[in-house]
């Protein structure tokens, strides 16, 4: 298999990006990777004789963090991500990857890798951390801000079927984000998708808590990407206050120095629980191709992480089942 990674994409990128890829050829031989970015700063960042299965595809243009996305998919038609993108339209890649401009991915997977025939729009699903390790596959958090009832029953039935194919569930359990669990809550578009979810072929459980998700309440979360961005963005605020507050208590003392020294392990299997970069990254359901979309920040873990990722899906037919699903083949 082939997997084209953007490598100028990302707050790290290409060093980070680059040493996260060699990483992963090493680990999986049998997989292509393809760094798509400038020639000359690819190469400086891969010391020693370069791996058989690392191909580098030149790209002379980069999409910023503070480009407009359409526009900059539009004009910069040598840029990395793009390239990437024309590269998994053709057909000469799996998938691929980016940790850039999350709009302007996007934009690259409507515009130039085109979308699934059946599917009006793509989510992002990235996994949400959940105590007992398993995680929450949600969708969508953030690609589209305003959904239709259609549109949440397609996310539906794209989250349970990644959740089979990727993570080998069997019967994923999905749930309808709302402000209560009772059937007649919510607005009327969560009210409308609850009776669509109710007979879609997935294992529909109804509607669910924010904060009950932290518990894996569900397997497969829907909600539209106003509601799940801010559920996202509360969540890793808090988490991140929490872990400030904690290292400023136990270095108030002796004591409690002494405590922390004893709680340590502890607290950092709770860190890891919520670090994005053990989940790699999150696909954009609904392309005809296999997009993930990296953490800005990614490192060299999470790089790598979204390389596996990517080989499961690819290995599990995620697209083709799911083209079979919509469209009823």
């Amino acid at each position: 298999m082939r997997i084209a990674i953007d490598a100028m994409g990302g707050d790290h990128a290409p060093a980070l990006i680059v040493k996260g890829a060699l990483e992963a050829a090493a680990q999986w031989p049998d997989t292509e990777l393809l760094l798509v970015g400038d020639t000359a700063a690819i190469e400086a960042h891969i010391t020693g004789p370069k791996p058989s299965n690392i191909v580098i595809c030149h790209a002379d243009d980069v999409i910023g963090a503070d480009d407009e996305p359409v526009k900059a998919v539009r004009r910069k038609k040598g840029a990395s991500m793009v390239v990437a993108g024309q590269l998994l339209r053709e057909k000469q890649a799996d998938a691929m990857l980016s940790a850039g401009n999350t709009g302007a991915l996007m934009a690259t997977g409507l515009l130039v890798v085109g979308r699934l025939d059946g599917i009006e729009r793509p989510a992002l699903a990235p996994m949400m951390p959940t105590m007992d390790d398993v995680g929450v596959l949600a969708l969508d958090l953030g690609a589209n801000m305003d959904a239709k009832p259609e549109h949440l029953l397609q996310y539906a039935i794209m989250g349970s079927i990644y959740r089979s194919k990727v993570h080998g569930l069997e019967k994923p359990r999905v749930g309808l984000l709302n402000v209560g669990t009772e059937a007649k809550k919510g607005n009327e578009i969560t009210k409308a998708a609850y009776d669509l979810l109710g007979e879609a072929p997935i294992h529909f459980i109804g509607n669910v808590e924010a904060r009950d998700v932290l518990s894996r309440n569900c397997d497969v979360l829907v909600c539209d990407g106003f509601a799940g961005n801010i559920m996202l963005k509360a969540m890793e605020g808090a988490a991140g206050t929490i872990f400030t507050e904690l290292k400023g208590a136990f270095g108030h003392s002796l004591l409690t120095k002494l405590a922390a020294a004893i709680m340590l392990p502890r607290l950092k299997t709770l860190k890891k629980k919520m670090d994005y970069k053990e989940h790699g990254g999150a696909p954009l359901l609904g392309l005809n191709g296999l997009v993930v979309k990296c953490h800005g920040s990614s490192d060299v873990v999470a790089v790598k992480n979204a390389v596996r990722q990517a080989r499961i899906a690819i290995q599990g037919k995620l697209i083709e089942s799911i083209a079979a699903e919509i469209n009823g083949k």
